[in-house]
């Protein structure tokens, strides 16, 4: 069942097609608005992870939201100001229904000061 519960910005990258712009991209609108998103944070284990040398945390949710065509997971989220990269999916549910992804907020650990 389908219970959308926050209001989403869903964003593809745009390239930068400039000479010197090779890899500055920047975010566009996938919509007009924000739509009606189902987000779910999954439960904590294990939320943090050492990469060379400095520890992420990671923020992994389930977001639904009704189908449309044309995702994919290049695309991000934007919920209640947070950014969510997509780590997985797009799954469908039903006969073009829903769709699931996992996304999640990766912030550096340890004291912001």
């Amino acid at each position: 069942m389908f219970r959308p519960n926050k209001r989403v910005q869903l964003e593809r990258p745009k390239a930068d097609k400039s000479f010197a712009g090779a890899g500055r991209g920047e975010w566009e609108a996938v919509t007009v608005g924000k739509i009606w998103a189902e987000v779910r944070d999954t439960l904590p284990s294990r939320g943090e992870n050492l990469a060379e040398g400095l520890t992420i945390t990671k923020r992994p949710a389930r977001i639904r939201i009704r189908y449309r065509a044309g995702l994919n997971a290049r695309m991000r989220f934007i919920v209640d100001g947070r950014v969510l990269q997509i780590v997985a999916g797009p799954a469908e549910i039903g006969r073009r229904y829903l769709v699931e992804f996992m996304a999640e907020e990766s912030t550096p650990a340890g004291n912001p000061a």
